[in-house]
């Protein structure tokens, strides 16, 4: 199940818009040319797991988009809890260089397999947080203004389409807009609340 809050740029505390229904997420993104969609995700993957076993778990999606879309590379990002005792610092590195807002000259498009993350997309003043979990598809067109967070203790893996060789290049905009909204953390306790 996803989750989609809007809120105005200017205040993160009174969300104009909350739904966890598929097609209205998809049909609230459309507008900004954000493409959601679910998939099925259902490939059991090791612990260990790396980037070539994943790919080739989903290798028929892998093959579709990629031919439909021209993409030219795909890669997988997979953060999980470890026992290595460098595991604390080395999340809060791989959170810290998503944190900040940004854009791509690129689409960045996103295949989620396990775990969740949210995309915060900062567009014609407002601010859309989707959270993605295994099965969603997002695609954030080139150009739009972003940050992604997976949280303190990240658990997440997601597939990655690109047109560039070159892979994910942010172009960060300096704005401290991220700060003054709600963090994964904060969205994914009242979100598994609810759920409750």
């Amino acid at each position: 199940m996803s989750l989609l809050t809007v809120w105005p740029e200017a205040d993160g505390t009174a969300p104009v818009l909350r739904t966890a229904e598929p097609s209205a997420i998809a049909e609230a993104l459309a507008p900004i040319g954000v493409r959601y969609e679910q998939w099925t995700a259902d490939q059991e993957l090791a612990p260990g797991a790396g980037q070539d076993e994943v790919i080739a778990a989903y290798r028929t999606e892998v093959d579709r988009i990629t031919a439909a879309e021209g993409y030219i590379l795909v890669d997988v990002i997979r953060l999980q809890p470890s026992d290595d005792p460098e595991w604390p610092a080395k999340a809060a590195a791989a959170r810290q260089k998503f944190l900040s807002e940004h854009t791509h000259d690129d689409d960045e498009v996103r295949f989620f397999v396990e775990g969740a993350g949210i995309f915060y997309l900062h567009v014609d003043g407002k601010v859309y947080a989707v959270l993605c979990e295994a099965g969603d598809l997002l695609s954030v067109p080139k150009g739009i203004t972003h940050w992604f967070d997976m949280g303190a203790e990240p658990s997440v893996a997601a597939i990655r389409f690109f047109h560039d060789e070159d892979g994910w290049v942010g172009d960060f905009t300096g704005s401290g807009i991220s700060t003054r909204f709600p963090d994964f953390d904060a969205i994914w306790a009242g979100y598994t609340e609810s759920a409750a």
